[in-house]
């Protein structure tokens, strides 16, 4: 079988942005002019293609990134047919409870669309995605949105990417006109206008500049030629030399600074009124990658551990990255995954490198949201869905198992929330533990478990919405009926200082004994930065919260008793000192011990390292951590002093204060405990005038008195 599209035509992108910065209705147009939809959905409405879970309707968000193929032909060249292109698109959730979607998303894609609000700019989430985008090196163009709403301005907007995002984002388009006079949009680069017209804006009209907006305009061309120059000495030089590169020249240089993450082009429009959204598409054909202009995917050989590059290629043996777990109701589960190299037939056998199996692919789909498309064989750089894998895990790797290779794994941030859980009847307790198994599998920032003293099932995510919204599921989809606790913080513990400590497990039962034998150091776990991180000794193993260092010298205990000794102090922290807390952020090096030649056993030295480990942390002076998240108000301004006094009376930590229209927005480092409910009482103080956001920052050390509290609480 051929592939239908050659892979310089291919664009895998993502549409990120903050909550309500209008993504989805974004997605809409695009499905509209691309001509996958033959009528524009509506998230007011509850009719939009991607929006389509209940729980996203009825809230009016998006929860679930959903994944979207289409094609696209830009308006300078429509034509000529040689020109089309095939977009596999993803849209993510904006929501900080779902962020999840949007991290293993961008490792997956080769580009993202970012949209911004034009009245509010760039905020918290937008922060947020970036930084994973940055963190993926996933190449970017902006789309500034909403600018017929009142109070929008693209260039106060454009000022918020400037100063938080990154210096080198540079402006494509201006508005012409704003609020309820905005009417197009001015190409910069081209110096030509552009107006949307027809039914649901779908008629582009090329025109002249209005005159009072020439001397503008001209200003930022001259800026943006200025900007594109600067990335290429040659062009520099040129330029110096008062020679302009031509229209084409600039074009092909932009794409090449796009791509190295050097420039970020910013648009302009109104996907709500049907303005702009086709020149993004351009902007995404003319700047964004295709599978094969972006490097080659890194990963490891699982035998020998040694790096392997795999090239986006149909030539080259099958490597995929598995992103996504979803459960379908007409199909059981789905493993949503990007191929990197090679092709897939339905039929075929994968291999998985962390279990070392091999299964079968039943059949592969092409999905449109919730609409599934089955096709007989996937290329290099498509993005497709599997049936029939019965082992396969998000971050798994499934590859060729005669060139097998391990794609580095996504990491997922840990959850900061948790409530207890119990069925309503007898009946609901044995669908329970199946729906939330399901329900973790799809969702790794998701996390269910056991308290040992109680017997109760704590299940924990990233937030109360999260939460809430699998406790919805669990009733819809699985048909469970529980009772939920109050919510609880998920604290942590670690340790501020340093301590020596002796494990020793011995024990004559009659016949063969269990003898282990340990001698540890523990101390803070300390940051390192990537470099330091590359250069570690071969001797230290890190994984996110714990290190373990191997000091052993001269077989003093033997190779084989290492590997439990280490499963040994990760079990020994995973109940706290102070409150039974995990511990987190603590380094352990084993630097002696003895075994016995007989009774000697990989149990025995497991025991005898939780031991030790559990008395190092209660002489290293264990404290508490707590979540801290990053909070953003906006609220009239009447209200501002009642606002601030209040989130200083809940330990909060005032970071500033800025100006958004008519409104003030506060930021500020609030500890988690002290938000829930915050809604609430924050409506009734602002006559319900103001709103909220608020995400994960950092985990830091609880006070004593509330330490305490929280100590006598747990007893």
């Amino acid at each position: 079988m051929q592939r239908d599209y050659p892979l310089e035509k291919v664009r895998n992108f993502g549409i990120i942005a903050h909550i309500d910065a209008g993504k989805t209705t974004t997605t809409e147009r695009v499905l509209f002019y691309t001509g996958v939809s033959h009528k524009i959905g509506e998230v007011h409405e509850g009719d939009t293609v991607t929006d389509w879970m209940e729980q996203e309707r009825e809230r009016g968000i998006t929860i679930t990134s959903a994944a979207v193929t289409c094609f696209w032909t830009p308006t300078y060249a429509l034509t000529d047919k040689t020109k089309k292109h095939r977009f596999n698109i993803i849209d993510t959730p904006g929501h900080i409870d779902f962020t999840v979607e949007v991290k293993r998303s961008l490792r997956v894609l080769d580009g993202a669309v970012v949209v911004f609000d034009g009245v509010a700019g760039v905020e918290p989430q937008s922060e947020t995605n970036w930084r994973y985008a940055d963190e993926a090196k996933v190449p970017r163009v902006c789309f500034i949105n909403k600018l017929d709403r009142t109070g929008a301005s693209f260039e106060k907007s454009y000022a918020t990417i400037l100063d938080r995002l990154n210096k080198n984002a540079v402006r494509m388009q201006i508005p012409i006109g704003l609020e309820d006079k905005f009417e197009g949009v001015i190409d910069v680069l081209r110096m030509k206008a552009y107006y949307f017209e027809g039914e649901m804006g779908n008629q582009v009209r090329e025109a002249e500049i209005p005159e009072n907006l020439k001397a503008e305009a001209l200003k930022y061309h001259n800026e943006l030629i200025e900007k594109i120059v600067e990335t290429d000495d040659t062009l520099m030089t040129q330029y110096l030399d008062g020679l302009v590169p031509d229209f084409d020249t600039l074009k092909a240089t932009l794409r090449k600074a796009v791509i190295e993450n050097r420039i970020f082009p910013v648009f302009a429009g109104s996907a709500l009124k049907n303005k702009g959204v086709q020149l993004v598409l351009d902007a995404v054909v003319d700047y964004l990658p295709a599978p094969t202009d972006i490097p080659p995917i890194e990963g490891i050989n699982p035998e020998t551990e040694e790096p392997m590059l795999r090239h986006a290629s149909d030539s080259e043996p099958f490597a995929a990255l598995a992103f996504k777990v979803a459960t379908d109701p007409f199909v059981g589960q789905i493993i949503f995954f990007r191929v990197y190299s090679g092709t897939l037939a339905a039929g075929s056998y994968i291999y998985n490198p962390r279990t070392r199996n091999k299964e079968r692919i039943g059949r592969i789909l092409r999905m449109h949201a919730n609409d599934r498309e089955e096709v007989k064989e996937v290329f290099a750089g498509e993005i497709a869905a599997a049936v029939g894998l019965k082992d396969t895990i998000t971050s798994d790797t499934i590859c060729d198992e005669n060139n097998p290779i391990e794609l580095n794994r996504i990491v997922f941030p840990e959850p900061v929330i948790s409530l207890r859980i119990e069925p309503k009847t007898k009946a609901d307790q044995e669908k329970m533990g199946m729906a939330l198994n399901r329900l973790a599998q799809e969702d790794p920032t998701f996390k269910v478990s056991t308290d040992q003293e109680t017997g109760e099932t704590i299940i924990a995510g990233m937030g109360e919405l999260h939460l809430e919204i699998i406790v919805d599921r669990m009733k819809r989809e699985f048909t469970v009926e529980a009772n939920v606790g109050k919510p609880q913080v998920a604290y942590r513990e670690t340790i501020s200082g340093r301590a020596e400590a002796e494990g020793k497990y011995i024990k004559q039962s009659g016949g063969r004994g269990n003898y282990g034998h340990v001698k540890i150091k523990v101390k803070p776990m300390e940051a390192l930065t990537k470099e330091e991180l590359e250069d570690l000794p071969k001797n230290t193993k890190r994984s996110p919260g714990f290190e373990f260092i191997n000091s052993i010298k001269g077989g003093v205990i033997p190779q084989e008793y290492i590997a439990p000794c280490e499963k040994g102090f990760k079990e020994g922290l995973d109940r706290g000192i102070l409150a039974g807390f995990r511990m987190v952020n603590v380094s352990v090096d084993l630097w002696d011990g003895s075994y016995h030649e007989v009774d000697s056993n990989e149990m025995a030295f497991k025991i005898a390292s939780s031991m030790a480990v559990q008395d190092a942390c209660r002489r290293a002076n264990p404290v508490i951590l707590e979540p801290m998240m990053k909070v953003e108000v906006v609220t009239p301004e009447k209200f501002m002093g009642d606002v601030t006094g209040n989130l200083s009376s809940k330990r909060g930590l005032i970071e500033g204060m800025e100006d958004r229209g008519v409104n003030k927005v506060l930021r500020a480092i609030v500890p988690l405990s002290e938000m829930f409910g915050y809604m609430t009482g924050l409506r009734s103080m602002t006559e319900g005038r103001a709103s909220f956001t608020m995400e994960f920052l950092r985990y830091d050390t609880v006070p004593n008195n509330v330490a305490e509290t929280i100590i006598a609480a747990r007893k």
